[in-house]
């Protein structure tokens, strides 16, 4: 299959570091104008040597979610620099753990303000152009979180919970310009915010107890499907949530299945 994803204007939220940063170099090597945005200077550094090298064009802005100015600027930024943006990625995120009896008003409100208000902001920027244009591609991430909550991330598994609804909203109010609205939930990828592979063995162990695919995800794993939604092979596909978990929880007691097998 085909993607064709060369020439496309892809715009990437937080995408110095981390998965983001690995969204916005897949699409780099598939020949897109790749659009790299994240809080400050520093953060998106990385981006121009790294798009010479691949020979693409592109532009590297500085954009906080939290602010509305900001991220209509950079909106402007785009469409005056690429004159269209066929593909939005929502990626950028934050944690914030604590019990929510000890979770204050300030946490909670900074959770919810850049996970589901900072998706809001730059959907609600995009969508005039993509109207215009007659189609287009939003892809938001959420998290399992949304799925199935942790005990004591209960801002974040809220914030992942409202995204995966408001993509949902999305989707039917965008239908009528052929534009899709899609959420994916990445499951356990090591990243340096989570620190999965930095755990003591034992809680490694146990966390990777519930995949069914029982290994750590890798960011090209996830990659790999949001390269398939921003294509028009997911012409078809709007309004969903899609897993990129492994496998996370698909049975009950998925390790019962490794036993057996360790056995035969």
């Amino acid at each position: 299959m085909q993607l064709e994803l060369d020439r496309k204007v892809v715009m990437i939220t937080g995408a110095g570091r981390g998965i983001g940063r690995a969204i916005a170099e897949t699409f780099m090597r598939e020949g897109s104008i790749v659009v790299v945005t994240d809080v400050s200077e520093e953060a998106i550094a990385w981006a121009e040597p790294t798009r010479t090298a691949a020979g693409v064009a592109g532009s590297s802005l500085v954009c906080d979610v939290r602010s509305t100015a900001s991220v209509r600027a950079a909106v402007d930024a785009v469409l005056q620099r690429h004159g269209r943006i066929d593909v939005l990625i929502n990626n950028a995120g934050i944690l914030g753990e604590g019990l929510i009896e000890d979770t204050d008003d300030e946490t909670w409100n900074r959770v919810l303000d850049v996970n589901v208000t900072g998706t809001f902001r730059t959907c609600q920027a995009v969508m005039p152009a993509m109207k215009r244009q007659g189609g287009g591609r939003i892809i938001n991430a959420a998290s399992f979180a949304a799925i199935v909550p942790s005990v004591g991330s209960a801002a974040y598994a809220a914030s992942k919970a409202a995204v995966v609804q408001f993509t949902r909203t999305l989707a039917g109010e965008l239908g009528p310009w052929g534009i899709t609205a899609n959420a994916y939930a990445p499951g356990m990828i090591p990243t340096d915010i989570n620190g999965f592979t930095e755990r003591p063995d034992a809680e490694q162990s146990r966390l990777l107890d519930t995949l069914t695919l029982r290994r750590w995800g890798e960011p090209e794993e996830v990659c790999d499907l949001l390269c398939f939604l921003a294509s028009d092979a997911s012409r078809y596909i709007t309004g969903t949530l899609l897993d990129v978990s492994g496998g996370k929880l698909a049975t009950q007691l998925p390790q019962r299945a490794y036993e057996i097998a360790g056995r035969a």
